[in-house]
């Protein structure tokens, strides 16, 4: 990708800019600049949360999980940036990130990581101690994930593991234990954020080459948006399955209609150069609030 076709990895923009100067690299440290991160983090646990029929009695939790989405994504992202300065300093869309470029300081970000999860702590104090329990269980998972790109082709699905574990929180929190309808849709999930991340990983794909780091946009190669629809794809019917356990009647998978659609356009129209990647990578926002409303209907039922 040329340099002006490079997307800006952050832009100091509407409410950032009444941040006092002093402020404003550690809010983009926590990437505050691009909520698209924090709702993609929301979303699977919302679902649960809905499809559970944990609404509308427990609306409050869904303001919880919002928070601490805000939080830890924000977490997630400096403690990203901190093991990844090295090669963000590499690449074009990363460099002015605020470790990478020197504009805060390595012990100060481990500071602003230990604070964002001290915030994540009060959500997670909110729980039943099971749901505490799985969440908890996610940390190792999230410690390993910035060394995925060194070791493996596709550190995607290990992203897919980590960003919609929210899911199996938030189940667990309203139906007291796990189950097949809840392992199945954080399994749809899983499947949706290998989707969407490898549509954003196609930003880098000339720059991971040259630094010698993966993607599964590298590693689909040609076939990214075969492979692409095949997980959207497997997202739907894993989908299906979910809302069929909880409603087993022919008429609870179509709820599923307008985010398959959606998926379709995404596929059908994706451009695999310039800007088109990120408008499609944030258009999954509203393909999350889809699939909310679909677990709603069915939830509620």
């Amino acid at each position: 990708m040329g340099a002006a076709q490079t997307v800006p990895d952050t832009e100091t923009r509407g409410l950032l800019r009444l941040l006092p100067a002093a402020a404003r690299p550690y809010a983009l440290l926590a990437r505050f600049d691009r909520p698209i991160g924090w709702w993609l983090l929301f979303w699977p646990g919302a679902w649960a949360i809905a499809l559970a029929g944990g609404l509308p009695q427990r609306w409050p939790l869904l303001l919880w999980f919002l928070f601490g989405s805000i939080a830890m994504r924000g977490a997630g992202c400096v403690y990203n940036d901190i093991v990844d300065r090295d090669l963000d300093a590499q690449v074009a869309r990363t460099a002015s990130r605020p470790i990478a470029s020197g504009a805060v300081s390595l012990k100060a970000a481990w500071a602003w990581l230990i604070f964002l999860c001290l915030v994540g702590l009060v959500v997670l104090l909110q729980l039943r101690w099971q749901a505490q329990i799985v969440a908890l269980a996610s940390l190792a998972l999230v410690a390993a994930y910035p060394f995925m790109k060194r070791i493996t082709g596709f550190p995607q699905a290990w992203l897919g593991l980590v960003f919609t574990w929210a899911a199996p929180v938030a189940w667990v929190e309203i139906r007291g234990g796990m189950s097949a309808a809840g392992l199945l849709l954080y399994a749809g999930a899983f499947f949706w954020c290998i989707g969407y991340d490898t549509i954003y990983a196609l930003q880098d794909r000339e720059d991971d080459a040259l630094v010698g780091i993966g993607s599964s946009a590298l590693t689909m190669g040609r076939h990214v948006r075969a492979g692409v629809g095949l997980c959207f794809a497997l997202a739907i019917l894993l989908w299906s399955a979910a809302v069929w356990l909880v409603q087993p009647i022919w008429v609870a998978p179509l709820a599923l209609v307008p985010i398959a659609l959606h998926f379709l356009w995404q596929v059908s129209t994706l451009q695999e150069d310039g800007a088109d990647p990120l408008v499609k990578f944030r258009s999954n926002r509203f393909a999350g609030l889809l699939m909310f409303l679909a677990c709603l209907a069915v939830g509620a039922a």
